[in-house]
């Protein structure tokens, strides 16, 4: 049965699950093997303490909301079908890895971690995170808070999406009710299963976010999709939850023109088109 939900959170709430060493990356202040640290950490100090500030700021103006779909679904060979409660299905086409893998190591694809057709359904998430359009936008007469206010809204997105997954996981779905990780164990994905974002390794193809629109409308937190398949707000992230106990990222890879053109007629769209969503790949 299908369930569509989104969630709601306060800037504040989602301070705790701020990965920050991904904020500092984004101001190139990551460890770089510096003799003499001490100049770098007080950067890090202060920039951390500014973004804090602005995001206190935040708190009294906007939220950050995430669509979560819960849906039944099965795979048929690299496809997954996302049933719906009519009888229906909306095809998702996967890639599977092509290059060489080590012996006994299979080439991985998305759907091997959905129950294969022939048997009984299993489930899938689908989500879409954004931070509020405004927020992103703030401060766009200084270039430095502007900047700030860009990173602060991104980190805040993925804090929003990391929290909602865990509510899957716990409250919602409900298939890992016991799990109790601290939260570097969260940033280090110690939970059950995988959340694969799209125009990520193991899904690359931008344009799923237009089969995931149809799919929980992300409308409803504010997300417009480009005609490229693109986001809008950047601030931004959506992609599947998946529950499988052995599911692991993975990196799809170059492929080969036997599986472009196979995942052009799934995917329903001309080779041109496809080629300039997975021109990595390809």
């Amino acid at each position: 049965m299908s369930k569509l939900l989104t969630l709601t959170f306060s800037v504040c709430e989602l301070i705790p699950y701020i990965n920050w060493s991904y904020f500092l990356y984004a101001w190139q202040l990551a460890s770089q093997g510096h003799d003499d640290i001490a100049p770098q950490a007080r950067e890090e100090k202060r920039i951390r303490k500014e973004a804090l500030e602005m995001m206190m700021d935040f708190d009294k103006l906007y939220s950050v909301r995430c669509r979560i779909g819960l849906f039944d679904a099965v795979s048929r060979e690299d496809d997954i079908l996302i049933l719906h409660d009519d009888g229906s299905h909306t095809l998702l086409p996967c890639l599977r890895q092509q290059h060489d893998i080590k012996e006994g190591t299979p080439n991985l694809c998305l759907s091997d971690f959905i129950m294969p057709v022939s048997n009984n359904s299993d489930r899938i998430g689908v989500f879409a995170t954004a931070a509020d359009s405004d927020m992103e936008h703030s401060y766009e007469d200084n270039t430095y808070l502007h900047m700030m206010a860009q990173t602060v809204s991104d980190r805040l997105a993925e804090a929003a999406t990391e929290l909602a997954h865990m509510k899957v996981r716990k409250e919602i779905w409900k298939y890992a009710p016991q799990e109790n990780l601290r939260t570097e164990e969260l940033f280090a994905e110690k939970f059950q299963g995988i959340r694969p974002a799209v125009g990520y390794p193991s899904l690359p193809d931008q344009s799923v976010n237009f089969i995931l629109n149809d799919l929980i409308d992300m409308g409803k937190v504010g997300i417009n999709i480009t005609e490229n398949g693109a986001m809008n707000p950047h601030a931004a992230i959506s992609g599947l939850m998946i529950s499988h106990p052995m599911a692991h990222y993975f990196n799809v890879g170059k492929i080969g023109h036997d599986q472009l053109t196979d995942y052009c007629r799934r995917r329903g769209l001309p080779m041109e088109r496809i080629r300039q969503f997975l021109s990595a790949n390809i």
